[in-house]
């Protein structure tokens, strides 16, 4: 009977006891640590593949430097782009190599960006493909720095091919809907060879556009490897 008053006495009281919060169970904890070590494994594989395939194309890449552009071209290369951009300054017409004019022809080609068939009839003859770079060459004269004269072309293995050529206005708001004139292939015959012939004078011809292969073709490799490495260093932060 006292032992029955005492915890009647109690009874109040025993609801405001705090009780100790049950520990996370055992299982949940091993679950969260298969789950961290399935992605650890997920990214060492995945770093694993990067890596292996950095090796082989360092290993399998060019042990001679890209060829060096015509004379006098210098080349900007925009690492991590894909393009570049080739520069020179053009002696006067009609005068020697002392005498220059103020005048700047600038060439931006992408890297490959199409191809066709080795043949212009698509039969299968066993050779590769030839492959397409879009070039834009533009010509500037300090004398005029508000327009310059744009030739859109095309260079293949052996060729470089004109498509179109327009002036182009600099400093001021382009218009919406140029006029770019005919396509280069529907113009007299005679015009078409004194824009090749003026090209030429610049620089601008079959040499360039195999040089320009050469280089996208090194160029490729280089900057697969780099976007390999970016993705290498991103993983493993």
């Amino acid at each position: 009977m006292a032992l029955a008053r005492r915890l009647l006495r109690l009874r109040p009281h025993l609801g405001t006891l705090s009780l100790p919060s049950p520990s996370p169970p055992r299982l949940l904890q091993s679950r969260t640590y298969i789950s961290d070590m399935r992605r650890s494994a997920f990214v060492d594989r995945l770093l694993r593949s990067l890596r292996s395939e950095i090796s082989f194309l360092v290993d399998s890449a060019p042990k001679t430097p890209p060829p060096p552009p015509p004379a006098p071209f210098s080349v900007d290369d925009r690492p991590g782009e894909q393009w570049v951009r080739l520069r020179r300054a053009f002696p006067a017409a009609g005068g020697g190599e002392a005498e220059w004019e103020e005048e700047e022809v600038r060439v931006d080609a992408t890297m490959v960006d199409g191809a066709l068939p080795p043949t212009r009839s698509g039969a299968d003859t066993g050779d590769p493909p030839r492959l397409h770079i879009s070039v834009e060459v533009e010509v500037s004269k300090a004398a005029r720095p508000g327009v310059a004269l744009t030739f859109e072309c095309s260079a293949w293995p052996d060729e470089m091919e004109v498509l179109r050529v327009f002036p182009v206005r600099r400093g001021g708001p382009a218009p919406l809907q140029q006029y770019v004139g005919r396509h280069f292939s529907e113009l007299d015959e005679e015009m078409q060879g004194a824009v090749r012939d003026y090209l030429e004078q610049r620089g601008v011809n079959d040499d360039l556009a195999a040089f320009l292969h050469s280089y996208m073709e090194n160029k490729e490799q280089t900057e697969l490897v780099r976007w390999l490495k970016n993705i290498e260093c991103y993983i493993k932060k």
